[in-house]
């Protein structure tokens, strides 16, 4: 049964220069056309090419709208369906009439993500690409959008689909031996060349889940929580680094209430900074609500910023923070180095063990720099590379990775422990089923709907 004819506002809801209404299916040319009133008939124009005009109310024969209307006709789409853009003005009240006059002539409003869902279906990109699609749009920093400009370009699909390949041809010499065999060995050559493709494609796996946690911070951003006592600086520390003043900052201990969230980039890297009440024991029913958040966010976090007061003598707040971040990754900034040496930094030294340990004065904007170089070496050991790696930075793909990994473990050892070669097979073959699933070639339809509803409409 052919499609039908989806339309959806392809810009973002509120007041801009222009918005856009998109069309893709058989019906999009025709049902544009209908609407448009201008020196060209849209049905017989050349591809991709745009026209001026006005949009007439069909019902009041009015003027809706004038717009830039531009005609791309399939197969060169990105869904692979006649496709057309309606330019108007970006006010909110325009482009939902535009958008109602659409769906008026036989459109239907489309689901979220249905455009590179069809894109999808049609073969124009694989799963993979397609949801690299919306780690672009969500990309926070320009080595997160590099990445998914990588993946939208095919780079993860070609590496996944030439391990499927050796895969594949591995399990075609083996059964080509085991039905046709010309040597009394056949056996032994077969357990040979199987070991030696599954321990190669094993390898590779292993390379790109190595890289899987930088991967998922550049896609997610690095959720990381500034702790410490009440006015230590926590609030002048986000500041300082977001680089606006977006916390409270006063001599009041206990002026942060609540957790505070900020995105800010790294030297590359998103953080998804969050600037927490300080620790501490409080009979303010407000605050002691914020502290007991604080103590939530430190079990989320990736990485934890402990400021600590240099002007002051570690207290036991100070020490019951310490053991409270036992175990998770952490640097060490003693603030405030403007003030008098208060602090006993070679305790501070052991109580930190291997952590870094930045000394900063966050209003003379001191030690800054090297605080954010600290935090680019804890995770990236120094300068992130996100043009000649493939990084893979989606939940789905590291699961699928890390049970395709397993089943070639299964496989190996069926290897060494005699296990018949077709049997064998078992596990070779349900690993290629799942590097398959990465890129939609052996997905179910369930779990397509699911990852495509997660898309914003008109994309």
């Amino acid at each position: 049964m052919e499609k039908d004819t989806i339309a959806a506002i392809s810009t973002p809801i509120g007041e801009g220069a222009i918005a856009i209404v998109r069309l893709s299916g058989p019906d999009a040319v025709e049902i544009a056309n209908t609407l448009f009133d201008g020196n060209d008939d849209l049905t017989k124009v050349d591809s991709h090419t745009i026209h001026y005009g006005k949009i007439i109310d069909p019902t009041t024969k009015e003027v809706a709208e004038e717009v830039m209307i531009t005609v791309m006709r399939g197969p060169r789409t990105f869904t692979r369906e006649d496709v057309v853009e309606i330019n108007c003005h970006g006010g909110l009240a325009s482009v939902n009439r535009l958008l109602e006059l659409v769906l008026f002539e036989g459109a239907r409003l489309a689901e979220p993500g249905e455009f590179t869902k069809r894109a999808f279906l049609n073969g124009r990109i694989d799963l993979s690409q397609a949801e690299a699609v919306m780690d672009l749009i969500r990309a926070k920093t320009d080595k997160a959008m590099n990445v998914a400009l990588k993946q939208m370009d095919g780079r993860l699909s070609k590496l996944i689909q030439n391990l499927r390949q050796e895969l594949l041809e591995t399990v075609a010499h083996v059964e080509v031996n085991i039905d046709y065999p010309e040597y009394d060995d056949v056996e032994e050559m077969s357990n040979q060349m199987m070991i030696s493709k599954t321990k190669q494609v094993y390898s590779e796996i292993e390379r790109l889940l190595q890289m899987a946690k930088q991967g998922k911070i550049l896609r997610e951003g690095l959720a990381t929580a500034i702790i410490g006592r009440p006015n230590v600086g926590k609030s002048s520390l986000l500041n300082a680094l977001v680089h606006e003043n977006k916390a409270i900052v006063t001599e009041i201990p206990g002026t942060t209430r609540d957790v505070i969230e900020e995105y800010v980039n790294i030297r590359g890297v998103p953080l998804r900074l969050v600037d927490t009440a300080g620790i501490r024991e409080t009979e303010d029913i407000v605050e002691k609500i914020g502290v007991d958040k604080s103590r939530q966010v430190l079990k989320e976090s990736d990485l934890i910023l402990l400021v600590l007061n240099y002007g002051d003598e570690l207290t036991k707040e100070d020490m019951h923070l310490f053991e409270a971040v036992e175990g998770l990754e952490v640097i060490v900034i003693v603030n405030k180095t403007d003030l008098n040496q208060k602090i006993d930094l070679d305790k501070v030294k052991q109580l930190a063990g291997q952590r870094s340990i930045i000394t900063t004065a966050i209003i003379e904007e001191q030690g800054i720099d090297e605080l954010e170089d600290a935090i680019s070496h804890t995770f990236f050991a120094g300068e992130l590379d996100a043009g000649d790696l493939t990084y893979v930075s989606n939940v789905r793909h590291i699961q699928l990775l890390k049970q395709s990994l397993q089943s070639l473990d299964d496989a190996m050892i069926g290897i060494e422990e005699g296990m018949p070669i077709d049997l064998v097979q078992i596990d070779v073959t349900r690993t290629w089923e799942l590097l398959g699933e990465i890129i939609g070639d052996t997905v179910q339809e369930s779990l397509i709907d699911q990852l495509f509803s997660q898309f914003c409409l008109g994309k």
